[in-house]
């Protein structure tokens, strides 16, 4: 059962959500470069990450789950967020240039066929974040959290997952180092960067970076019979006179066996 996005937006509305939203919004910017030009497309509760890239993006399209339910987003203006199926995404194929998947993998029924989802609407030169809630860390224990609810994730069941969804993982990093308590929010950034040398295995979550698999498909030589139409071979006829049909075959109107009783055989004596 998923989280309701009321819980989600209270979170995020914390110190500690806050905090969280900081320190991985970091690592995603990082990764997906320059977003001018580019179409987002936000699955499962994105939205606090997607705020970054929504003036600069040519399109920016946040879906959440409708067990999961949806709030109004942006604020102010046209709305952009909508409820959708998440392994029956109603998009068309090849749309998005990059696609961010957050609290998305965790409570998933089928994380395979979600995933598949997210590789059609992919286009080919495209690529999908994935932010998972570490299977080691802290804040998968954190049940006043997103991240402690769910399934976490280990960076090689990922990995998994990824690739038989037709994506191959490209890259990955962690994140969010500080321990889940609200006292530690304020100090977020000193334990990111300290963590990170002392004690990288027990980051909060883990970021990893895929690309859809375009294989070339070369045509194979495959043997077919060939029909050939040759004309017939053609008996000449013996050539005979105006007005007389030649012997042994029938005269023009006329039945052929009275045609054979007109001509006589050769064989036979010929009465005086």
């Amino acid at each position: 059962m998923r989280r309701d996005v009321l819980e989600l937006r209270a979170f995020y509305a914390s110190a500690r959500g806050r905090a969280a939203r900081e320190m991985v919004a970091r690592k995603l910017s990082e990764a997906w470069g320059d977003p001018r030009g580019l179409e987002f497309l936000g699955l499962g509760y994105a939205t606090p990450y997607l705020e970054a890239v929504r003036e600069r993006a040519r399109r920016t399209i946040a879906m959440m789950p409708a067990s999961q339910g949806v709030e109004v987003w942006p604020a102010v203006g046209r709305n952009l967020a909508c409820l959708a199926p998440e392994t029956a995404l109603p998009l068309p194929n090849a749309m998005f240039d990059r696609v961010i998947c957050v609290h998305a993998l965790e409570e998933a029924e089928d994380a395979v066929a979600m995933m598949q989802e997210v590789c059609r609407v992919l286009s080919p030169t495209g690529r999908v974040f994935v932010a998972v809630a570490a299977r080691n860390g802290l804040w998968s224990n954190a049940e006043g959290t997103p991240f402690g609810h769910g399934r976490p994730w280990s960076r090689s069941q990922l990995e998994a997952v990824l690739r038989e969804a037709d994506l191959e993982p490209s890259g990955w990093t962690r994140a969010l180092y500080a321990p889940p308590f609200a006292w530690t929010a304020r100090w977020a950034e000193g334990f990111e960067q300290v963590g990170a040398w002392l004690w990288p295995p027990f980051a909060g979550v883990i970021l990893m970076e895929a690309v859809k698999q375009t294989f070339a498909v070369k045509p194979r030589a495959s043997r077919a019979r060939a029909r050939v139409f040759a004309p017939g071979v053609l008996a000449p006829a013996p050539h005979a006179p105006a007005g007389r049909a030649p012997a042994g075959r029938a005269p023009a109107g006329k039945a052929p066996d009275a045609a054979m009783r007109q001509a006589p055989l050769a064989s036979e004596p010929v009465s005086p």
